[in-house]
Formats: structure tokens, C-alpha cells, sequence
């Protein structure tokens, strides 16, 4: 089976609103792997591995995001399996700390 791997960066209102945890629920509720963390300019960003249906719907998913949050815009690459060294020792799906 193939995998996608896609970093994705988000912007708009998405810090405070609960953005990474809905992220890390809707990525895990999908199976997806990765990570997800704020950046200190205001952004969001997170890395979807997985099937390429499945991580194209998890991107379609960001652009909405939570009813708290307003999403301006959602950019994404494809992105190495070494990325995926970031997540915690243990964890399929990870929020990590502020960049």
C-alpha cells in the first residue's frame, strides 16, 4: 500500500482555540501518523502520514478546522519518513511543543 506524507502549514486564528488537540484527534481518529505544534509566529503546523485518500482528507479537514478557530490559509508539501522522527518515542500521532 502506498503512503503520502504531507507537512502542512496552517494560519489564521488557530492558537488558543484548541486547534492541535482537535487536530491530534481528528488525525488519529483517521489512522493517520505524525505530529502537530504551534509556531511562535501564530501558525500551526503538522506532518499526516498515511494513505494518500486519508491524508487528503485530513488536509480538506484543516481548512475548516474547529467552530472556535478561523483559518485563513492552509499550504502543504510533501515531506520525507524522516520527519516523522519528531513524534515522541511511543506515539503514532504526537503534539510537540512550540516552535
Amino acid at each position: 500500500m502506498s503512503q503520502a506524507i504531507l507537512q502542512v502549514m496552517i494560519r489564521g486564528r488557530v492558537q488558543g482555540v484548541g486547534y492541535r488537540a482537535w487536530v491530534e484527534f481528528q488525525a488519529t481518529t483517521c489512522g493517520l501518523e505524525g505530529w502537530v505544534r504551534n509556531r511562535r509566529d501564530g501558525s500551526v503546523e503538522a506532518l499526516f502520514a498515511g494513505t494518500p485518500k486519508h491524508v487528503a482528507d485530513m488536509v480538506a479537514l484543516c481548512r475548516h478546522g474547529p467552530p472556535s478557530s478561523r483559518v485563513d490559509s492552509v499550504t502543504s508539501e510533501t515531506a520525507s519518513v524522516d520527519e516523522l522522527n519528531l513524534r515522541k518515542a511511543g506515539e503514532k500521532f504526537s503534539v510537540l511543543p512550540t516552535v
